[in-house]
């Protein structure tokens, strides 16, 4: 009787931990979700926002054939890298606060009661002006003047563009395309950097050195994984920029190159340990089976050994890619912080997460730079699940092919 209590409290409380552990399960996955949804909410509200400043709108003459200009003409204008309509027709851009210079306080009227007016005559005296003015003071019911149509931002100029400014007047320049290449230059050279080291000390930790020497490398490579990453930024600063700018001779050090080379002594420590775990896992019958047919020590190692341990390579790897691509201060440290389209691994880049740790306190919440932001954290979220889904395909594969 006593020994059915005891299994009855026993199972009771089983179920109870059970339950618990589901329960845990369920709200982390729920919490997940809403990170996510979150997260897309945020960065596809990017999509409703106009190219030109918000609150603001474009006026030109009405006898000006223009009928719409992209984000990045606007920004050309203003700039003064374009300037003419036509042949011979020179455009003059025309900034809100430059009717302060032209007109006296008494002359915009009390409470600037006229500046609508003022405005309207400087824009239809001027067949050739573009005015950006508040949308307030818009001179919208002058038959000599036309407000352009403010399209919103689009896919193409998200994606497409090649020039991140988001603070830029006018019109923000939100181009993705040097962040994304940014990212994936100086990942895809870490990588290249760190994983043949990384699997070079594996393999000699796991098959070549003695128990000693591996109690003592172990336990200091693990440890390194623990170092912040804003130390090895500082390290890289202070020791890997001089050296790459007085080796290669650079006006700058902080390059590409130098967060490939952070990146990827960060990312060696977690590709060296799982690595290393998943070679000593294989079978002792494999080696000796080998062994026995007159395999050699090296042979065993890349015929029997990796081969075995693929799949825990394979998530050494993805695990190793996704610290480099996620890293945010060291990178931000030692790459020169650019927004520019990567040409060489010397010269100075920028990450999407280091774009989103510089800018996401500045930004307005709630407007397009803002947006800007999250969207960035989408296209993050969706570089670093494809990996995952890549790395899995690929396991499921060695493991249909008996490995």
């Amino acid at each position: 009787m006593e020994n059915e209590l005891k299994a009855g409290i026993r199972k009771f409380f089983e179920r109870i931990v059970k339950a618990i552990l589901a329960l845990s399960g369920g709200i982390t996955s729920f919490v997940i979700l809403l990170i996510i949804i979150f997260l897309f909410k945020e960065g596809i509200g990017l999509f409703k926002s106009p190219v030109v400043e918000k609150g603001y709108v474009l006026c030109v003459h009405a006898s000006n054939p223009i009928k719409q200009l992209t984000p990045y003409q606007i920004k050309q204008i203003y700039d003064g890298e374009i300037t003419e309509w036509e042949v011979g027709k020179l455009i003059v851009p025309f900034r809100f606060e430059e009717i302060f210079s032209l007109y006296s306080d008494e002359e915009l009227g009390e409470d600037y009661s006229l500046l609508t007016e003022k405005l309207g005559e400087v824009v239809a005296a001027d067949s050739n002006m573009i005015a950006f003015i508040p949308e307030q003071y818009a001179p919208s019911n002058q038959p000599d003047i036309k407000i352009l149509p403010t399209e919103n931002i689009t896919f193409a100029d998200f994606f497409g563009g090649k020039e991140w400014m988001p603070t830029s007047l006018p019109a923000p320049q939100f181009g993705v395309l040097p962040l994304i290449l940014g990212t994936l230059w100086v990942s895809f050279f870490a990588i290249l950097i760190a994983l043949p080291l990384g699997l070079g000390v594996a393999v000699y930790l796991s098959e070549l050195a003695s128990e000693p020497v591996r109690k003592i490398l172990k336990p200091a490579i693990e440890l390194l994984a623990g170092i912040p990453s804003v130390v090895y930024g500082f390290f890289g600063l202070v020791v890997i920029v001089p050296l790459i700018q007085r080796v290669f001779d650079l006006p700058v050090g902080e390059t590409a190159f130098a967060g490939s080379l952070i990146l990827a002594i960060m990312a060696l420590p977690t590709i060296i340990t799982i690595a290393e775990d998943a070679m000593r896992n294989t079978p002792k019958t494999m080696r000796e089976a080998s062994f026995g047919v007159g395999a050699t020590h090296w042979q065993t190692i890349y015929r029997v050994v990796i081969p075995y341990a693929s799949s825990g390579i394979g998530t050494a790897v993805v695990l190793g890619i996704g610290r480099a691509i996620g890293e945010t201060m060291a990178v931000l440290m030692v790459t020169g912080n650019a927004a520019v389209m990567p040409h060489s691994l010397f010269e100075p880049v920028r990450t999407i997460p280091a774009t989103i740790a510089a800018e996401l306190g500045e930004a307005p919440t709630g407007g397009a730079h803002y947006q800007s932001l999250f969207m960035l954290g989408c296209i993050l979220f969706i570089i670093t699940m494809m990996i995952s889904i890549s790395a899995e395909i690929f396991n499921r594969k060695q493991q249909n092919k008996g490995v």
